[in-house]
């Protein structure tokens, strides 16, 4: 793996989700490193990027409420353990629960392994809510894929916060999850 300036030198190859998530920042003027891989579908695909990246890649959960009136994005450490009755206490939503690959599509036009910030892109609804835990909020940077798993990216998390989610009409909400002790 290499780690690149920008957005590939072609875009063969390349799916239109991917090439969308290069237009949009690249038209924001938000600068990001990228890096090509194999698919990566575990935490542990991901550790092994975050070393090129030297950044912690999160942990992106896209949930619902039981009756799928709500959806959220929760974005946290990859090494804390993600707690469903923490985080419906802590949001007011009774039975969180994993959204379905279905609504994956239909509000993020992503799919499962691939899920990412960068989807709310597409939610254009604003049907989902971004949750994100403090310690990614702490970070200088943030690790995520552009809507496909087979590459990473390296922005600066200000970048993201200011000019990336104004731009999606999207607002996050703080949490403190407590992980593992």
């Amino acid at each position: 793996m290499e780690l690149y300036n920008g957005r590939p030198a072609t875009d063969e190859g390349r799916s239109e989700r991917e090439i969308r998530t290069y237009d949009l920042l690249d038209s924001l003027h938000i600068e990001y490193k990228r890096t090509d891989h194999e698919a990566a579908k575990t935490m542990d695909a991901c550790n092994e990027i975050d070393a090129i990246l030297d950044v912690v890649i999160c942990k992106n959960l896209f949930l619902c409420n039981r009756n799928k009136s709500s959806f959220y994005l929760l974005m946290m450490p990859g090494n804390k353990q993600f707690r469903t009755r923490e985080v419906s206490d802590m949001i007011g939503s009774s039975r969180l629960s994993f959204a379905d690959e279905e609504d994956m599509l239909k509000y993020l036009d992503i799919e499962p392994g691939s899920v990412s910030i960068m989807g709310l892109m597409n939610d254009r609804e604003k049907a989902v809510q971004l949750l994100i835990d403090e310690d990614v909020l702490k970070g200088e940077f943030i690790g995520c894929h552009p809507c496909v798993n087979t590459s990473s990216l390296k922005i600066k998390t200000d970048d993201i916060l200011n000019r990336f989610l104004p731009a999606t009409g999207h607002e996050y909400t703080s949490l403190h999850l407590q992980g593992e002790e």
